[in-house]
Formats: structure tokens, C-alpha cells, sequence
């Protein structure tokens, strides 16, 4: 019997590498859309940067500006060595460096998600005024970046513009992870 309990430990340790396959993806959607956003975001004039509309951050870049910082705040320092400009949207930086940025924190959460802290985890953030377990920063990172990103294209409609389509099933297309399929007449 001692043989079947190890054969559960691997059979669940297997499981637990796709979860963490499923989540890299979720990040690395997180990614892509916020070079996508960013890409569109260069065919904007400085004024339109600026523009803002009621319920958002701020202004386009901004808004930008403080979802990339706050992409890599939300990695544990316990783990992973932040940069330097993580956590901080007082400086607003410009469209290349947000860009650059990006690929930066996107490398970091891969290598983090790799090898993560147990999700129940406690960790103690804003120099220990709060705690929460491990799984709620990475859960938070996803949910801010899609909030701001959703903020962003909402200034960019009220500018009179389409924003450019940042779903998950625009992410598979571009990346080859999806497509549509076009049945033929005869079946």
C-alpha cells in the first residue's frame, strides 16, 4: 500500500505541473496584452496620452504607467528580486520603457511561477501592514492589470478610436494557440 500513496504524491505533483502551465499562460496573456495596449497606444498624439474620462486611473499613460510598475510589486520579494521601478507609478516613464518594462516583469513572473511559494504561503506586505496568503498578490496581478487595461481602452473609445481587441481568444490567434475555423459548405 506504501507504493499506491507515492503513486497519488505523483500523479498529483503531474497535476500541479499543468496548473502551473495554465497559470504561466494566463501570464504571459497578461504579457501580450500589455505590449499589444502599449503598441497601439504609440499611434496616440501626447495630447490623447493625457486624456482621461471619469472612472478611470488617470490619463492613457498614466494609467499605463502604473499597471506596469504594479505588474511586478505584486511578485514576493521573498522569491524574486524586484526591480527597481517596481511598485513605483509616481515617475511616469515613457512608451519604450513601459514597453521594455514589460518583457522585464514578464520574465520575472515565468521564473517565479516555475518555482513558486506554497499558496497558503502567509506573506507580509506593506511593511507589514497587511497579510495574505501567496496566491492572492498573483491573483490580484492579474485582476489590476485586466482593470487598467479595460480603463485605458475605455479612454481610448470616449477619444472617438477602437481599441484594440486584448481578449484571451485575440491572444490565442496572434499566438498561434487558437484559430476559427471555416467549415466547408459540404459538411
Amino acid at each position: 500500500m506504501a507504493g499506491l500513496g507515492f503513486e497519488r504524491r505523483n500523479r498529483s505533483q503531474a497535476k500541479l505541473g499543468v496548473m502551473e502551465e495554465l497559470l504561466l499562460e494566463a501570464f504571459r496573456h497578461n504579457a501580450w496584452a500589455n505590449k499589444t495596449l502599449i503598441a497601439y497606444c504609440r499611434n496616440l498624439t501626447p495630447d490623447q496620452l493625457q486624456a482621461t474620462t471619469g472612472g478611470t486611473y488617470g490619463g492613457i499613460l498614466a494609467t499605463l504607467n502604473h499597471l506596469v510598475a504594479s505588474d511586478a510589486g505584486y511578485l514576493p520579494r521573498i522569491k524574486v528580486k524586484r526591480p527597481d521601478w517596481a511598485g513605483d507609478d509616481e515617475h511616469i516613464e515613457g512608451l519604450d520603457v513601459l514597453d521594455a518594462r514589460v518583457d522585464e516583469a514578464a520574465k520575472l513572473w515565468e521564473g517565479y511561477l516555475a518555482d513558486p511559494l506554497d499558496s497558503r504561503h502567509l506573506l507580509s506586505l506593506d511593511n507589514g501592514a497587511y497579510e495574505a496568503q501567496a496566491s492572492v498578490p498573483i491573483v490580484q496581478a492579474l485582476h489590476h492589470a485586466n482593470v487598467h487595461r479595460e480603463q485605458v481602452s475605455s479612454v481610448i473609445t470616449s477619444l472617438g478610436l477602437e481599441p484594440p481587441d486584448l481578449s484571451v481568444w485575440a491572444f490565442g490567434e496572434a499566438t498561434g494557440r487558437s484559430r476559427e475555423l471555416h467549415p466547408s459548405a459540404d459538411s
